[in-house]
């Protein structure tokens, strides 16, 4: 008896582990099709509460999908329109871009190659010489992109765009179907099934609330760096502004893009030790935001162990890059809100009840 049953532990977990490897695989080769699938379940949840709004008030369901869809694009579109401006501007600076850093690079490669003459003379006032000498270094200098690396990528961009929005309106057309649906096989009683939808209504107050407080942090991040950077004079303090806030959602990744874009931005409008006054500023705005403001805000409905949210960023960034960086968390908090795991208040709690279940 003993032996049959640890042999079906074995068994079970090998089927689990199998499981989780084919789902990882999965995951990695049908990344063109289930990554925009993910973000446009993920922005569907995000916006429940705009479709709600919309349901309050009569609209059917075709009509709440279809006019939040049509938002979402308005959107993309107005951030499009202003970020335009950057993405010109960065392209008519990166000719002078190039050559700042090809600058800088050289300096350091002779200050290297000064330290290496050194070394070579004291070696030789030592009788220690070894006869190798330095080889003139090689120069250095990237390919940038072409317009025709971009027109190659531009129909996997339309087609991901395509199932976004086709994910995004259909999702919201069918939310409460396809939550009774799950509810009802997961389940083998209807108090069951109302639990589990009820899980499902509070997984959506978390996930809301959370991106609503993350969006305001990160606004007031970009606007506080925008001020900074226009009392120190870097040029287009707005822009920069706007590119951290967009950037600071992506956790970690996001704040090093910034940082490492605004030591070049320093790089190229400043002269000695003012070069780092860019980055500084925005490292200890971040700091600030990421050590007390959002630990302070998001904390009281949602408490994360760090470690987790380190290791779910990490694995989904290998997933999908940028797009499983946005989908990180927000899937972290469905889940752990599915398995019951927060400590919800009351006011989460009586959202969720007050949400019709058909």
């Amino acid at each position: 008896m003993s032996i049959s049953s640890d042999r079906d532990a074995v068994q079970r977990t090998a089927l689990v582990i199998l499981a989780i490897v084919t789902t990882f695989v999965t995951l990695k080769l049908a990344e063109d099709i289930l990554a925009p699938m993910v973000l446009a379940l993920v922005t569907g949840v995000i916006l429940s509460p705009l479709g709600r709004m919309f349901e309050r008030l009569g609209w059917p369901n075709g009509l709440v999908a279809t006019g939040v869809v049509v938002l979402c694009m308005l959107l993309v579109g107005v951030v499009a329109f202003l970020v335009e401006p950057l993405i010109w501007r960065l392209v008519e600076t990166l000719p002078r871009i190039r050559w700042e850093l090809r600058g800088f690079v050289e300096q350091f490669r002779d200050l290297i190659q000064g330290l290496s003459e050194v070394n070579q003379e004291v070696e030789e006032a030592l009788g220690t010489n070894s006869g190798a000498g330095t080889g003139g270094g090689e120069d250095v200098s990237e390919s940038m992109p072409k317009l025709t690396d971009a027109l190659f990528f531009a129909p996997v961009i339309i087609a991901q765009a395509l199932v976004f929005l086709g994910t995004l309106f259909f999702f919201l057309l069918t939310r409460r179907d396809i939550y009774d649906w799950i509810s009802d096989r997961v389940t083998g009683s209807p108090q069951d099934a109302g639990r589990v939808r009820g899980r499902f209504r509070t997984a959506e107050a978390l996930v809301s609330r959370y991106f609503l407080t993350v969006t305001i942090i990160n606004v007031a991040l970009g606007a506080a760096l925008a001020c900074a950077l226009i009392i120190v004079g870097l040029p287009a303090p707005l822009v920069w502004g706007v590119v951290a806030a967009g950037l600071n959602f992506v956790l970690y990744l996001g704040p090093m893009a910034v940082t490492a874009g605004l030591l070049v931005a320093g790089i190229v409008a400043f002269d000695g030790p003012t070069v780092l006054a860019p980055p500084l500023i925005f490292l200890c705005l971040n700091m600030a935001e990421g050590q007390f403001i959002t630990p302070a805000l998001v904390g009281r409905h949602i408490s994360v162990n760090p470690l987790l949210v380190f290791v779910s960023l990490v694995v989904w960034l290998w997933l999908w890059g940028p797009i499983g960086g946005i989908v990180a968390i927000p899937v972290l908090v469905i889940t752990m809100a599915m398995l019951d795991i927060f400590e919800t208040d009351d006011a989460a709690t009586e959202e969720a009840q007050d949400q019709p279940s058909i």
